[in-house]
């Protein structure tokens, strides 16, 4: 999304483009190694949970062998971030340069912090905010200002549309494992708010995103054939009714794949439209 919007003002760099793929992937893999890890430990994977089967919880690692494969793990993803960052800046952004290392470092304690440590964030019911500015706001507009070293105020948008579907992904996960969590003192905010309100929160997440985009689509005055990447949002609809009639958690386990792949299929529909047609 953030290369769609660069894109748009005109500014594209192929480098800076998968080199951001891979910084991406990295903290994302770091992430996932680091959930492993600490519900794994804190015993909150377990015989109860729903899902795919963990490592840790599998038995097909050890606390050991996680551990140095979180390590390398952020190690590759530092390594690709200083790459990436000198890709967009060279050395005569300075601030930029730092200002960027920081997001680096924030992002890999963020990936780390979710679950691991004596005072998790996740166990605490922010994670949704953590995503919301991480895969929404940074994601998008961080990478937009690597092409353009500039953000426009109407990529606030989409920004904003993709983080409130990125939460509704972990909105699902801890929908699905409400009853798992609430056991084990993973206090999520559909743990402390409920199953029932846990849906309606889904329902505002989604929704809101649907708006983000029809408000940009208003404000760049985007033709029909510019917007037509709100088809993306119709396996999106199909996806909330299925949630909002669902009152088994365990039920909503196939529901994820399906809200994170509609989110990359709007991103990818939108980079094509608002560059494609104009």
């Amino acid at each position: 999304m953030g290369t769609a919007l660069a894109t748009k003002q005109g500014v594209f760099n192929g480098t800076i483009f998968i080199l951001a793929l891979l910084t991406t992937v990295g903290f994302q893999v770091t992430s996932n190694f680091a959930n492993d890890y600490g519900d794994g430990v804190k015993g909150t994977d377990n015989e109860d949970r729903i899902g795919p089967a963990r490592a840790l919880q599998s038995g097909w690692l050890t606390r050991s062998a996680l551990k140095k494969g979180i390590i390398v793990s952020i190690g590759i993803s530092f390594l690709l971030a200083i790459g990436l960052i000198y890709s967009a800046f060279g050395l005569d952004n300075l601030p930029y340069i730092l200002l960027f290392l920081i997001l680096g470092i924030l992002s890999i304690w963020a990936a780390l912090k979710y679950t691991m440590g004596s005072n998790p964030y996740g166990y605490m019911g922010l994670g949704d905010v953590f995503v919301f500015l991480f895969f929404g706001l940074l994601g998008v507009l961080g990478s937009m200002f690597l092409y353009t070293k500039s953000i426009t105020w109407t990529s606030l948008f989409p920004a904003i549309g993709i983080g409130t579907l990125c939460v509704g992904v972990l909105n699902l996960n801890n929908l699905r494992d409400v009853v798992s969590d609430g056991k084990h003192g993973k206090n999520t905010l559909v743990v402390k708010m409920g199953f029932q309100n846990g849906k309606k929160y889904h329902f505002l997440l989604l929704v809101s995103a649907l708006l983000s985009f029809i408000t940009y689509i208003l404000i760049e005055r985007l033709s029909i054939a510019q917007s037509f990447f709100m088809i993306a949002f119709v396996p999106i609809v199909v996806h909330l009714i299925k949630v909002m009639s669902t009152q088994v958690p365990g039920a909503l386990d196939s529901e994820l794949k399906k809200l994170a792949f509609s989110t990359f299929l709007l991103s990818i529909l939108f980079y094509a439209a608002v560059n494609y047609f104009l």
